[in-house]
């Protein structure tokens, strides 16, 4: 059975790995014209996403990969001194396994482990789905499949051809995400620093693979998102929210027109009543984005594609059955993301003074508590803890 995937991110390579360990035969279609390098920000693993990569035989080089961060320093705006935040105490309440890498770094180890049993089209994507399968390229000779999957995140080609535009599932939250490449500063090892104002929060980190460090940017804002491709009008933007809640933030914003690598986006949960249409179906946040950057967006596209691989197995190849099933076994964790998402938004990005001095004083706080007071006091402040944790993975075993 032939199965085309679009998009060679996260999902889309695991999807690959395990419909190829099933026995199906896998096409990947990726519009950029290698494997991405973007210079995309750190991203959670976490419990059953590192699960399922140790069952990939590929935690040992995920783990060689992590960013290594294990404190936090906080700086609020208008305060003299920065709070210090056990990082690792923190993590260790959400989740028993977790591990940060860049998401540059886990595209790649998940590629390596595929490139060899999977088809990859790079520079190329999908123009038009035939309800038969038939395939239509915008440089390639159209091609017939069995199955279409769409692992093309939040801005989704597949989605938008089979399902319509984007606006009618799109629920934007009134925050944004801005991540730019500083090639010629140093971060502490194993060091994040925030700095956090009322409505804006921006920090900096380093990897010892980075060979710099990379600037991070949340904001609320009731703008309506515009164009995504508008990169122009996004650094500008940047500019005049983050101007002047403090003198780091404004060298890093200095470095808008020097960078390297420059990611942007609006934070949009995307609520379908479902994922399949026909022979299509969508994975990841192509069909359940809860939020980049606040939703656990990574762990659930892992989870989701070794999910989807399971049921098209078990079902053999049926996708009037296996769509279905892997709708409900993914019900529950995609409410648990949404929720979450929407709670840490809330924490990471403060509405008020008030807030920024919760912020700062409640993560130092849980950061000193044992394990028990500091599991309750997480639950009481974000409602989330362990959210990740909770998923319930089924084994879908390759035959």
């Amino acid at each position: 059975m032939r199965v085309l995937i679009s998009g060679a991110g996260v999902a889309g390579p695991v999807l690959a790995y395990w419909l190829a360990r099933h026995g199906f035969s896998v096409t990947v279609v990726e519009r950029a014209p290698a494997p991405r390098r973007t210079g995309g920000h750190a991203v959670d693993l976490f419990r059953p996403a590192v699960d399922i990569s140790e069952k990939m035989g590929l935690l040992p080089r995920i783990e060689e990969r992590a960013t290594g961060a294990n404190r936090m320093t906080v700086v609020r705006e208008g305060a003299r001194r920065p709070v210090s935040v056990d990082l690792s105490r923190i993590f260790g309440v959400a989740s028993e396994r977790h591990v940060e890498i860049m998401r540059d770094d886990l595209i790649e180890i998940y590629y390596d482990a595929t490139r060899d049993d999977v088809e990859y089209v790079f520079g190329d994507s999908i123009t038009a789905i035939a309800p038969d399968g038939e395939v239509r390229f915008e440089n390639a000779a159209p091609r017939r499949f069995d199955l279409v999957v769409g692992a093309d995140g939040l801005h989704s080609d597949v989605r938008r051809l089979v399902f319509g535009e984007e606006s009618r599932f799109g629920t934007f939250i009134g925050a944004y995400l801005g991540v730019l490449a500083l090639p010629g500063f140093a971060a502490p090892d194993g060091e994040i620093r925030i700095h956090v104002g009322v409505g804006r929060t921006a920090g900096m980190y380093g990897s010892p693979r980075l060979g710099g460090a990379r600037a991070l940017f949340l904001f609320r804002s009731e703008r309506e998102p515009g164009d995504h491709r508008d990169v122009s009008g996004q650094k500008d933007l940047l500019r005049g929210v983050f101007a002047g809640l403090h003198a780091d933030v404004d060298r890093w914003l200095d470095e808008l027109d020097r960078t390297p690598a420059f990611y942007f986006d609006s934070i949009t949960q995307l609520r379908m009543d479902t994922w399949s249409r026909g022979r299509v179906t969508l994975v990841g946040d192509a069909g359940y984005s809860p939020g980049p950057a606040v939703g656990g967006s990574t762990t659930l596209a892992v989870v989701g594609a070794y999910v989807l691989a399971g049921e098209l197995a078990r079902a053999d190849g049926d996708h009037e059955r296996a769509f279905p099933a892997y709708e409900r076994a993914m019900a529950e964790p995609v409410r648990g993301s949404r929720e979450a998402a929407l709670s840490a938004a809330k924490t990471v990005v403060p509405t008020s003074r008030l807030g920024t001095l919760g912020l700062a004083r409640g993560a130092r706080l849980i950061s000193a508590l044992p394990a028990g007071p500091r599991r309750a006091l997480l639950r009481l402040t974000t409602g989330t803890a362990r959210v990740y944790d909770s998923m319930t993975v089924e084994d879908y075993p390759p035959r």
